[in-house]
């Protein structure tokens, strides 16, 4: 377990000066009731805050998916997909009860059918040999959009996420 430092350091090209720059996930793990999880993604830091709750820190721009199933008694009573980008200081957001201070909401699903649609694409992805993290943004809307519309999504492909890694090298 890495705790969340608040130290100067380097992430990728991104400095993170101080623990405010972080986007924070506090999940919930209790088994066959409450399981809360980072699917993919890369958090900066990590920490227990107790027997159940754990809080992640991601860098400004991560691009993370978060799963969140619960039951009761009866059966399953939430099955929930979100894939968000962290907040970039300055940057408007959008705010989630278990995000700090919030992030960009690329995708968000709710239900079996269209969880398991997004797990689907995302191993699709990994099949791939890409990191589901380093997928455009804009695949990921483009999947929400489908899901929302009860359309057939395209597959991600190599040729696409060549043009978007040509694209984010050429922001400043």
């Amino acid at each position: 377990m890495r705790p969340i430092r608040s130290e100067p350091r380097q992430v990728g090209t991104q400095s993170i000066r101080r623990e405010g720059d972080l986007t924070f996930v506090e999940l919930t793990w209790k088994e066959g009731q409450i399981e809360q999880w980072v699917r993919f993604g890369h958090p900066v830091g990590e920490e227990r805050i107790d027997h159940y709750r754990r809080r992640f820190g991601f860098a400004p721009g991560a691009v993370f998916g978060v799963n969140r199933w619960a039951a009761n008694a009866y059966g399953t009573v939430l099955s929930r997909f979100d894939i968000l980008q962290a907040a970039k200081p300055g940057t408007p957001l959008q705010t989630l009860p278990y995000l700090r201070p919030g992030g960009t909401l690329l995708l968000s699903t709710h239900g079996w059918p269209k969880v398991e649609r997004v797990l689907q694409a995302i191993d699709a992805i990994e099949a791939l040999g890409i990191d589901p993290a380093d997928a455009s943004p804009d695949y990921w809307r483009h999947l929400h959009n489908r899901l929302a519309t009860a359309q057939p999504a395209h597959p991600y492909t190599r040729l696409q996420h060549r043009a978007w890694r040509k694209r984010r090298s050429l922001e400043p």
